[in-house]
């Protein structure tokens, strides 16, 4: 198991075949998926295969989403991290997209902000990436408020799968001004 960052109270690590329980919980969630177009899975046959998409990345891109595990009790609390995404977005292909999930009992206990700054803090030390992008749908206004938190600019709206999104940016030179103001 490979743990790619730690926090105070966070584990950061691979999204392993065993995490099928919480990667079910999270995704067939209707509320976490609110505004990701409320297509959740249905079976854990669906979240196996979720984990096995992510576990791909790490081996054709070098980095993937990330486990979070509460340190305290080992529990899997949802995902965090980067992702090398190659399709067209926004008119923008081959790029680092920032993300996170949690399953919805851990939301407002600053998880998702506390693991996005490492995500980019390992974007920039450890990828040697100069830029990190992100997408929000527009309504989403807790993950809109994370995203500009830990630095990343509202750049524009656009439309993604026919829902009105806010896309983001951040620069190295950006993100190490933010850090040294923290």
């Amino acid at each position: 198991m490979k743990i790619f960052a730690e926090t105070e109270r966070l584990i950061l690590r691979e999204i392993l075949p065993t995490d099928i329980d919480g990667m079910f919980e999270l995704h067939s969630d209707i509320e976490v998926h609110r505004f990701l177009g409320n297509q959740t899975i249905t079976n854990k046959e669906q979240a196996k295969e979720l984990i096995k998409f992510v576990r791909q990345q790490y081996t054709d891109f070098g980095i993937g989403r990330w486990a979070i595990i509460d340190k305290k009790n080992n529990n899997f609390i949802g995902w965090t991290g980067l992702e090398f995404v190659t399709e067209q977005i926004n008119n923008h292909k081959n790029f680092y997209d920032l993300g996170y999930r949690l399953i919805k009992k851990y939301w407002g206990q600053g998880f998702a902000t506390e693991t996005a700054f490492v995500s980019l803090e390992y974007a920039f030390n450890k990828l040697n990436t100069d830029e990190v992008f992100a997408r929000a749908d527009s309504r989403n206004i807790g993950s809109n408020k994370i995203l500009d938190k830990v630095g990343l600019k509202f750049i524009e709206t656009f439309d993604f799968e026919g829902i009105e999104h806010n896309w983001y940016r951040v620069e190295r030179t950006e993100f190490e001004n933010k850090k040294s103001n923290r």
